[in-house]
């Protein structure tokens, strides 16, 4: 069958799915430019109540409705205490948002001829290995981007927090056990997508970054828009990241995505992510030139892989190819969300049948501000009211994500056993230790505690505390600091530790280090 049959067919399947999951939304009246335009005063209002409540130190909306950008607006302050207010050139780190970007990157790649969708990564990049032969061997840029390889979703994640490079985290990817069958289970993995990005513009003999402008940002017009961190601090107009201390919005954390540059690095602004969203309503057309093919943009939002529902709305959710696809109260959506813990949330929701799409960026977290904004902006289209309070249910989502795990942590190690056991001398622990994942760590005497080092040249040092016999705790993360974490030695006969598990690096069962010398 023809690739334009099988798209039509699929948005047949789409309409057709949506009718049964969401009768409703197929009764609703015609979207209208007159009901958008009724719509977004609404949508300010809100999104300024949003900010004055405190829901966010700032916020940048851009809503495109048939190729036209009819909305677009800064509310607030770039940095919370200080008077630079955002506008729609304020230049945000748009974090898990640049995956749909990169997807369409590799989307005009593939529209070149340059790669297919299909392509297998041990064709386009044949250093690459994943845990078994097989999956090695048939996985292709689809699988990586749709999250299917198997790979945990933490994978790389956490060589990335302790300093690796991008080349170093991919390379010792071979390492991780799979948490699924190849191809079977939906595993979200910054770094495997990453890979499929990488491996996707090797055959131009350029850099990522590079592809990334010549084959999206310069074509339509995304001149404040970049893959290197380098970039968007050369902006001076640029937002802040907040989290939340002592129930106030500080800008206390610095974030460096370049190792995941496709995946959760790009840095962009409202008008540039306008143009975008232009793009993809227009299927690929921008500006009345055809700037990636059709069928290589519409692949990407295939549903390959079920996600289950949307955790506030109830619709059925699925993952294309850097895109969710959803079929809920409004009918088909494509979206993605994007969120770093240190402080950044972003939303990207486009109807593609209503040719209408809308991009929110804040420069916070824990907040669901984007998604109630983007909900309540929905409803007013579509319905002509807002149905619930969305931003407080997605606030409680977000804010859900930390305060248990947190809870649980502190709950832990509340309180030492009574009576505690001694640990060893810290001639017991101190040592070097080992394994391919993590490469080398370093526990040394520091006074009377102990200090661990990881990361590449012992890059990340953090205190170790004793607790009890042979546990001691740590603090390693800067958006959750008052989180206690275990590191935990054995003691041989000898006296001498022979290994230790980190506690915070082992959450795919890969934290256990050998010893191998004092």
């Amino acid at each position: 069958m023809r690739l334009d049959r099988k798209l039509c067919h699929l948005r047949i399947w789409a309409a057709i799915a949506a009718m049964v999951l969401w009768p409703h939304a197929a009764l609703a009246d015609p979207v209208t430019p007159e009901r958008i335009a009724a719509a977004l005063p609404k949508l300010e209002a809100l999104a300024q109540a949003a900010v004055s409540d405190g829901g966010v130190p700032g916020l940048a909306i851009a809503v495109v409705h048939d190729d036209q950008v009819v909305f677009l607006k800064g509310f607030g302050h770039r940095e919370a205490g200080k008077p630079e207010a955002v506008d729609p050139d304020t230049v945000f780190q748009i974090a898990s948002l640049s995956k749909p970007v990169s997807a369409t990157v590799v989307a005009a790649l593939v529209s070149d001829g340059i790669v297919s969708w299909d392509s297998k990564i041990t064709d386009l990049d044949p250093a690459f290995r994943l845990a078994d032969p097989y999956p090695t061997s048939q996985l292709t840029v689809r699988d990586l981007f749709s999250h299917r390889s198997g790979l945990p979703g933490t994978a790389g994640d956490d060589l990335e927090d302790i300093g690796y490079d991008r080349a170093e985290i991919l390379h010792r990817l071979r390492f991780v056990p799979p948490s699924s069958s190849f191809r079977a289970g939906y595993s979200y993995s910054n770094f495997g997508l990453t890979e499929g990005a990488i491996a996707a513009a090797m055959p131009t003999g350029k850099p990522w970054e590079e592809v990334a402008e010549e084959k999206l940002y310069r074509p339509v017009g995304m001149a404040s828009t970049s893959s290197r961190l380098a970039d968007f601090v050369k902006h001076a107009n640029r937002a802040a990241l907040h989290i939340k201390v002592d129930g106030a919005w500080a800008a206390k954390i610095k974030r460096d995505p370049d190792a995941q540059a496709p995946a959760g690095g790009v840095s962009s602004t409202a008008r540039d992510l306008s143009q975008w969203v232009r793009l993809i309503l227009g299927n690929g057309a921008y500006g009345g030139k055809t700037v990636i093919a059709a069928d290589a943009l519409d692949q990407t939002h295939v549903p390959l892989m079920t996600r289950g529902k949307n955790p506030v709305s109830g619709g059925a959710s699925f993952y294309g190819l850097g895109w969710n696809v959803e079929f809920g109260r409004h009918g088909l959506s494509w979206g993605h969300a994007g969120a770093f813990s240190v402080g950044a949330r972003t939303l990207v929701t486009v109807f593609p049948e209503e040719k209408l799409g809308i991009v929110i960026l804040a420069n916070a977290f824990p907040t669901g501000v984007p998604e109630g904004l983007s909900d309540s902006f929905a409803d007013l289209v579509f319905e002509g009211s807002v149905e619930k309070d969305w931003i407080k249910a997605w606030d409680g989502i977000y804010g859900g994500m930390f305060g248990p795990v947190v809870e649980a942590a502190k709950a832990t190690y509340a309180t030492k056993p009574s009576p505690a056991r001694p640990g060893a001398p810290a001639g017991a622990y101190a040592g070097r230790y080992i394994n391919d994942f993590f490469g080398d760590a370093v526990v040394a005497s520091a006074g009377d505690s102990l200090v661990l080092k990881v990361g590449p040249a012992g890059a990340r040092s953090y205190s170790l505390t004793h607790f009890d016999g042979d546990l001691f705790l740590t603090f390693p993360d800067a958006e959750m600091p008052d989180r206690p974490t275990g590191v935990s030695f054995v003691v041989g006969p000898d006296g001498k530790a022979s290994a230790m598990t980190i506690g915070f690096l082992d959450d795919n069962r890969l934290g256990t280090l050998r010893r191998v010398g004092d």
